[in-house]
């Protein structure tokens, strides 16, 4: 499948926006499972999208940039895994895994563009100094455009401007890789969960954890709201408790 250049522009327009919501992580628009489905809108497959940035995001779950560090961009793997699995005709599990190289490269572009800012930093101070509350805002403005349009512009570039290219190497790929890049991609959130729960998990929570397994493994549900209706509702049941504890003066609970 081909896209249009109206579809190519509005993938790029969406990535504008949500860059400047990476920035500012006002909306939390930029989260792979919000980018994919919005992706998935624009190529006329909403189910696709919304599968895709599902994959996607349990796979980034865990993974919180640190101080100075970056880590993989999942907005573009979101963008990218939506796309390649529309276009080629592929799972998003045999797609996530040839996102990846271009989540790398808003990482490396997200890095020149952090070492960008720090000029823009002595600017700012004097600004402040001078009490120029307009310039100050017209930098934070500058620096969001500029966030916007790195994501616009790769998004073009890698969406319209190389489909035939993409195409071609995924044609190229034997069946056999394919299949070990669809048990690659099947295998990454649960990488990605588990580096959220070594971070979250408290041994005074492991019993919900096992809770949430046995419902989502061996109870038959048609979906997976009837788990986290009961998730949320443990998680009630814990608040109020814990709510009655402090009230009475009780000694928090704990292992």
């Amino acid at each position: 499948m081909q896209i249009t250049l109206l579809q190519g522009i509005l993938l790029a327009s969406m990535a504008f926006i949500v860059g400047l919501d990476d920035l500012m992580e006002a909306f939390f628009l930029f989260r792979p499972i919000m980018v994919a489905t919005f992706s998935g809108i624009i190529l006329n497959d909403l189910e696709t999208g919304v599968i895709a940035g599902g994959l996607v995001e349990l796979a980034f779950a865990g993974l919180t940039p640190a101080g100075g560090a970056s880590v993989p961009n999942g907005t573009i793997a979101g963008i990218m895994t939506t796309y390649l699995a529309i276009t080629q005709g592929i799972k998003p599990s045999e797609a996530f895994p040839l996102a990846l190289p271009f989540c790398f490269l808003m990482q490396y572009l997200g890095t020149l563009k952090g070492t960008i800012f720090a000029f823009f930093m002595k600017p700012a101070d004097n600004m402040a100094e001078k009490g120029d509350a307009k310039g100050l805002v017209r930098l934070h403005v500058l620096t969001l455009i500029i966030t916007g349009l790195c994501f616009a512009v790769v998004t073009f570039l890698c969406t319209y401007a190389a489909q035939d290219l993409i195409t071609s190497i995924v044609n190229s790929f034997p069946e056999r890789l394919m299949n070990g890049l669809s048990v690659a991609g099947g295998l990454l959130p649960a990488v990605g969960f588990c580096m959220l729960l070594a971070v979250l998990l408290k041994r005074e929570f492991m019993a919900y954890l096992i809770i949430g397994f046995v419902c989502a493994c061996f109870i038959s549900f048609g979906n997976i709201l009837p788990v986290a209706l009961i998730g949320g509702a443990l998680a009630l049941l814990d608040y109020h408790n814990t709510g009655k504890e402090k009230a009475s003066g009780g000694v928090k609970r704990g292992i």
